[in-house]
């Protein structure tokens, strides 16, 4: 596995990216993130807890510490706050990519070649959207895997195009768990101490937004008090 950090790597474009209101809300946090030196990895909405808007994002060495977390999280808030993409009240997370992290540039199929990805894709590959397998790396814009799951008497190798990818993520094996710590080793070593590396748990910044849902929330408060 190589790192990819010059400055071609951080303005590549995402190949696999949101639809709906996640995308909206993608629009607008990418350009903020760029700005501070961030690259975005996904955004997510789930309705647990209420509503959470999870933003997940990286340094272009592939760090996210919890300092970068709550720097992002400052930036984002009033920003979102003002384009008002989520019609609800929600909850704002900065995190990590994580260990078993998602993959959507195509410098990430080849930097983390050698370990196991599992694959969802729009379009049926050979009769199948579904896929497991050795990230070979890239050919062109398509990512060569290993296929563990294979039909007998059928090529175990199979390019899957990026751009036609619904998802592709790490799967958690102990070979990631070790080259992340080596790399949260390393990080800490060149910055002295300073920083620390904590890649196993992805870290998080929450927001409380209760924009949307404030004077209703108000009202209930004065119900309560009667």
């Amino acid at each position: 596995m190589t790192d990819t950090t010059d400055a071609s790597a951080f303005v590549e474009p995402r190949l696999i990216s949101e639809t709906g209101t996640a995308a909206r809300v993608a629009k607008i946090a990418e350009p903020v993130l760029d700005g501070l030196g961030y690259r975005l990895i996904r955004v997510r909405i789930s309705g647990l807890s209420g509503c959470t808007v999870q933003i997940m994002a990286e340094r272009p060495d592939g760090t996210m510490l919890i300092e970068d977390c709550e720097a992002a999280s400052r930036a984002l808030s009033p920003v979102l706050d003002v384009s008002d993409p989520v019609d609800r009240a929600y909850r704002l997370e900065l995190s990590s990519p994580g260990i078993d992290r998602l993959l959507v540039r195509r410098s990430d199929f080849d930097r983390f070649a050698g370990h196991t990805v599992k694959v969802e894709m729009t379009v049926a590959v050979e009769g199948r959207k579904r896929f497991r397998g050795i990230l070979l790396g890239t050919d062109g814009m398509a990512a060569r895997i290993q296929n563990q799951d294979a039909p007998a008497g059928q090529p175990s190798d199979v390019l899957l195009p990026i751009e036609d990818m619904a998802e592709a993520k790490l799967v958690l094996t102990d070979a990631l768990i070790t080259e992340s710590l080596r790399r949260g080793k390393a990080t800490e070593r060149q910055a002295g101490g300073e920083r620390d590396a904590r890649e196993n748990e992805p870290n998080t910044r929450q927001h409380e937004n209760f924009r949307h849902g404030s004077a209703r929330k108000r009202a209930m408060a004065q119900d309560e008090g009667e």
